[in-house]
């Protein structure tokens, strides 16, 4: 990370992006379509937006390391997929001939991404992957995802780098139910999450703390829907951030789900790009104060193609410190910036999670 002459930040962000993240296709009008992640590719390629990052080469994990968060039984369900035709493994999660290939490739992305951070080649990441991860438990698929890459990754980092404290942060529309089970006895890993409640997977609940080791180390935010900016702005400000603040962890991970912004058509949820870039700079700033800097986003949920690509554009100018010129609504201006900070609207849930996390955390 360094400073122009002018005094804006740059920072060494990489952006995890391959073609075979197209080839997971499920069945024509399935919401979780190539074409989700396909118009975002198009947008960095436009104009001069790549020069402002790194675009690493990486391998998919071995199912060694799958295996750290999935059963073999599960991981072999899904490399059974390999080369067939659309394939359903649940009632709404399908496979086709490279899905296999492409979840390897997606949670490995991840995985090359926490290493180049740890090793100071990269300030932070973007892992713009597809299929997504955080419904998927240790036996079983689900959510149109098919291995926890979130997850898979945080235990890979805990056995190969020896991080004692991990934070993972999920504000997809959805609850992420598959993560918050790999850690919920766990106090390696601090797990929060926002999202519409009981949407699917119906999980999420206030009273899901954790249990044993892990009691406290887990935090729902279980929103009505309706929730935009604001809200949004409040959960990061005054629980994501004094958390982070207490916790110290060692790495901050995102599962960043672009199906909370306005007009997606699985919630009811209203974030703009404005509001997705200031929870973005917010955790920025905490992995700088706390963990030098290491901080990577991946991709979840998010249905409408505006907002794929205005959301991740807004991600990604944050991430790297720079405006970008792409003729698209990313940039967070100061005054949104200013009243964002200082958001106060009514949020009842997160008065309750509040209210929840003061007794286990002091400075909350």
């Amino acid at each position: 990370m360094h400073k122009t002459a002018g005094g804006a930040v740059m920072r060494k962000t990489g952006v995890y992006r391959d073609n075979i993240f197209l080839e997971h296709q499920p069945a024509i009008s399935h919401p979780e379509s190539p074409e989700r992640l396909r118009v975002v590719y198009e947008a960095l390629d436009k104009g001069d937006i790549a020069k402002h990052f790194i675009f690493p080469a990486f391998d998919p994990v071995s199912e060694e390391i799958l295996h750290l968060n999935h059963s073999p039984i599960m991981v072999d369900r899904v490399a059974s997929t390999e080369g067939r035709s659309v394939e359903y493994l649940d009632s709404d999660t399908q496979a086709s001939s490279r899905s296999y290939e492409a979840a390897c490739l997606a949670a490995g992305a991840l995985v090359d991404g926490i290493a180049r951070i740890d090793q100071g080649e990269l300030d932070n990441a973007f892992c713009l992957v597809r299929p997504p991860g955080h419904h998927a438990e240790w036996g079983e698929t689900g959510g149109f995802c098919l291995f926890n890459n979130v997850a898979v990754a945080a235990r890979w980092a805990m056995q190969e780098l020896d991080m004692q404290r991990i934070l993972i942060l999920d504000w997809d529309l959805h609850h992420g139910n598959g993560t918050q089970h790999s850690f919920y006895d766990s106090d390696k890993v601090l797990y929060l999450s926002s999202h519409q409640y009981p949407y699917y997977p119906g999980t999420g609940a206030f009273p899901e703390i954790g249990k044993g080791k892990g009691e406290g180390f887990t935090f729902n935010v279980p929103l009505g829907g309706g929730e935009g900016d604001m809200e949004f702005a409040r959960i990061v400000n005054e629980l994501a951030v004094p958390l982070t603040r207490t916790y110290q962890p060692e790495l901050i991970l995102i599962s960043c789900g672009f199906d909370i912004h306005d007009g997606d058509p699985l919630g009811t949820m209203r974030v703009t790009p404005a509001g997705t870039a200031w929870m973005t700079r917010q955790m920025v700033k905490m992995a700088e104060e706390v963990c030098g800097g290491k901080l990577l986003v991946t991709l979840e949920g998010g249905y409408d193609l505006d907002a794929m690509r205005d959301g991740s554009l807004a991600v990604l100018a944050e991430l790297c410190g720079e405006k970008l010129d792409c003729g698209y609504p990313v940039n967070l201006s100061d005054e949104k910036a200013a009243q964002l900070a200082a958001s106060a609207v009514p949020c009842p849930a997160l008065d309750y999670t509040l209210d929840l996390a003061r007794h286990y955390w002091e400075g909350i």
